[in-house]
């Protein structure tokens, strides 16, 4: 049974939770994201809930439980959102069993905090047949996933079969990050599993049609702007995450009316 507050909410992952892809210049590492939008409808559903997000994005697991995991525990949270491991199948040479012990001791701990549990399977982009050979580890990932969620007796977003995301204006520019849309509706998701009463509504829209030429160069521009500047980055050992810290690092308590916008005046 979900307590719907008010409580306490945290957010522990990466790009995925800390909002990567639905800008907002005016907020903490300029994106919002879906955590966001699920603690804001928390806040109007039942007023004084409070919210913090240590997601970074380009974390590993080893990284989310040297760094987040603890701070998280401290904090006390009666909800708490997990998704993690995403950047562990991407990276070659990483082994299925070893991402789901770490994930596996990661999501222990944090069940053992009392907190309700939520946690995400990964969406199986198709982006190029570049990618091809990590869908296979992604669906190992995700199999592990929902074993790991039924034991732990948490709350399970299944994200990966979410068939809204077919539609690529879900997805950002660089095609593994959503868009604002696909904030919005994982958004809307969430807080339905929850069972919150919301508003935020989600219009399905026909994918845009694009000859053969404009695919091309679209595809084109996504390896020159996202496909190299990755593989740079992996070759130096850099991440994107590297200078930035927690968006929301401490709890904030969430205005129940236009929400955490009033506090990034």
């Amino acid at each position: 049974m979900v307590d719907h507050g008010p409580g306490r909410y945290v957010a522990v992952g990466d790009s995925f939770t800390e909002g990567v892809g639905d800008s907002s210049k005016r907020r903490p590492n300029g994106v919002r994201g879906w955590a966001d939008r699920v603690a804001e409808g928390l806040a109007r559903n039942s007023p004084g809930w409070e919210y913090a997000n240590l997601a970074i994005r380009s974390k590993r697991l080893r990284h989310i439980i040297a760094e987040q995991l603890e701070p998280a525990i401290a904090m006390k949270p009666t909800l708490i959102t997990l998704y993690a491991g995403g950047n562990d199948v991407m990276d070659l040479g990483t082994k299925i069993a070893d991402i789901l012990d770490n994930y596996e001791f990661l999501v222990g701990r944090l069940a053992d905090t009392g907190a309700t549990l939520v946690l995400f399977t990964g969406y199986d982009v198709e982006v190029s047949p570049i990618l091809g050979p990590l869908r296979r580890k992604n669906h190992a990932y995700n199999d592990g996933v929902r074993l790991i969620a039924a034991k732990y007796g948490a709350i399970l977003v299944d994200y990966a079969t979410f068939t809204a995301f077919a539609n690529s204006r879900m997805w950002g520019p660089d095609r593994l990050h959503m868009s604002k849309a696909g904030h919005k509706y994982l958004a809307a998701r969430v807080l339905d599993v929850l069972a919150v009463p919301h508003g935020i509504t989600h219009q399905e829209k026909r994918k845009a049609t694009r000859g053969v030429r404009q695919r091309a160069r679209d595809h084109r521009v996504w390896v020159t702007d996202w496909v190299l500047p990755l593989v740079g980055r992996k070759l130096r050992g850099t991440t994107l995450g590297d200078t930035l810290g927690p968006r929301w690092p401490e709890p904030v308590r969430v205005p129940p009316k236009k929400g955490l916008k009033k506090l990034t005046k």
